[in-house]
């Protein structure tokens, strides 16, 4: 699922449930984690999701500079790293398989960002 955010994937889980109970609550409790070490969660090296989507989405689906998003008053160093790691990850879009899109701006084929000549916003 390219352009759902975790928080949104939280919501469509808990949602799916009031339909009829098919996703233990379980997965839908247990801190996200890429597992590549023991006890790691997510939140280890990342923002709280909600701060992470948000920054995401005024980067991404909003196209909204450094600046602006700053003036949405997330810590600059939180806007900093997670544009960073957008900017950083790029290439891993860019060799994804098609995927569904539920918002207005997905990151597959809606969102390019330059992957060479080291491109910078301004900030």
């Amino acid at each position: 699922m390219h352009s759902v955010s975790k928080t949104m994937v939280y919501h469509l889980c808990r949602y799916r449930n009031t339909r009829g109970k098919v996703i233990p609550e379980r997965v839908i409790t247990r801190a996200p984690s890429a597992e590549l070490r023991p006890d790691q969660t997510d939140q280890d090296s990342l923002p709280p999701y909600d701060v992470l989507d948000g920054i995401v989405e005024a980067y991404m689906e909003h196209n909204l500079s450094l600046r602006k998003i700053l003036e949405m008053n997330y810590a600059e160093a939180d806007v900093r790293r997670v544009v960073h790691l957008i900017r950083l990850n790029e290439y891993k879009r860019r060799q994804s398989p098609p995927g569904i899109r539920i918002t207005q701006r997905g990151f597959s084929k809606d969102w390019r960002y330059p992957i060479t000549s080291k491109y910078q916003d301004e900030f």
